[in-house]
């Protein structure tokens, strides 16, 4: 059989105002050596923006090789191609900047999985777009953790959180001394992946109850269908940590949501529980990658991440929800206003 002819990401020409994200993603958020080696996964939508990457990696000084999706099998895929999951078994880090099609939730899962199990790190910049590259990408990291580690205090031992909007969001998560909080702010560390660009704390929740309403965004494939929801939001009611009912005045995001939620019989089960520190944002726009990071609470239904924070279910899919403007109460200490955190020093 004929190998794959492969794309040279380094002969590819891309904006310079790139150049900035991709050096946080490589020396700020990643903090690549010379001694390492890098995977890097693209695919025609986001080759630029790898590109730039590339270039950071060159001059780094370190060992990478670059694949591009559609040089090795057709989408959307239905795995992983086995190019890049051997690649993977010899690299310290990868990178995965591509833009997601429909029903490719289980080749990502088989990807974070090799990361999982070698404890790489991992950079997921899903749907990364010119935008996020000269919005997101270019927070101060640095700052973004320090306030992440604080969150984190506050959060690590309570008992219940509770979150309102003046959309109408108005619900609260009971949380399980079992399970483990995580950091993901953008300093990427062989314990976590994270997406980039970063800024959350997250965990799986014992259980939510109430009412959420998306004026924000939904995740995965949706994101991209149904953009920014601010003026048709979605409306999401919860009791022991399971959808019960779905509304919104565009029909086909509302059938779309309650069909991606119920596909297997924990699609429907909160197995997230967020709250996103990247204070540098000003507003949603429209793309979950740096949405979620934007500061509020964010929830996902589905799979809870378990190996990382001791949820002792699974789920095929996960789709996050993310609102603006929150106000949120920490066992009843109130740490967010409209959005604003009031714990800054």
């Amino acid at each position: 059989m004929a190998q794959p002819v492969l794309t040279d990401i380094t002969k590819i020409e891309f904006d310079s105002q790139f150049s900035p994200g991709a050096y946080n993603a490589v020396n700020t958020c990643l903090r690549i050596q010379p001694s390492e080696k890098v995977t890097l996964i693209t695919d025609n939508a986001c080759r630029e923006i790898a590109a730039s990457i590339a270039q950071e990696l060159t001059k780094v000084g370190c060992a990478f090789k670059a694949f591009v999706l559609e040089d090795l099998a057709l989408r959307p895929l239905t795995g992983l191609p086995r190019e890049i999951a051997e690649d993977m078994e010899t690299s310290d880090v990868s990178i995965f900047a591509v833009r997601v099609q429909t029903n490719e939730l289980k080749s990502r899962m088989e990807m974070t999985s090799i990361v999982n199990r070698r404890h790489m790190r991992h950079a997921h910049m899903v749907n990364i777009n010119r935008q996020i590259m000269l919005e997101g990408m270019r927070a101060d990291f640095n700052h973004v953790d320090a306030l992440s580690k604080k969150v984190l205090e506050i959060v690590s031992n309570a008992k219940e959180i509770t979150g309102k909007t003046a959309a109408g969001s108005n619900f609260t998560g009971t949380l399980n001394p079992e399970y483990r909080w995580l950091k993901t702010s953008g300093i990427i560390s062989r314990d976590k992946w994270g997406n980039l660009p970063g800024g959350e704390i997250f965990t799986s929740p014992g259980e939510v109850n109430g009412v959420y309403v998306v004026d924000g965004v939904v995740g995965d494939y949706l994101c991209d269908k149904y953009g920014d929801l601010e003026h048709q939001p979605l409306t999401i009611r919860m009791r022991s940590n399971r959808i019960t009912e779905v509304f919104s005045e565009n029909k086909a995001l509302e059938q779309d949501f309650w069909a991606y939620t119920h596909t297997d019989e924990n699609s429907d089960r909160v197995g997230e529980f967020a709250i996103g520190t990247n204070i540098e944002l000003t507003d949603v726009i429209g793309q979950i990658l740096q949405d979620e990071k934007f500061p509020g609470i964010h929830i996902a239904f589905g799979n809870p991440y378990g190996e990382h924070t001791g949820a002792m279910w699974y789920s095929s899919t996960h789709i996050d929800v993310v609102g603006r403007k929150f106000d949120i109460w920490v066992d009843g200490r109130r740490i967010m206003e409209k959005g604003r955190f009031l714990i800054e020093d």
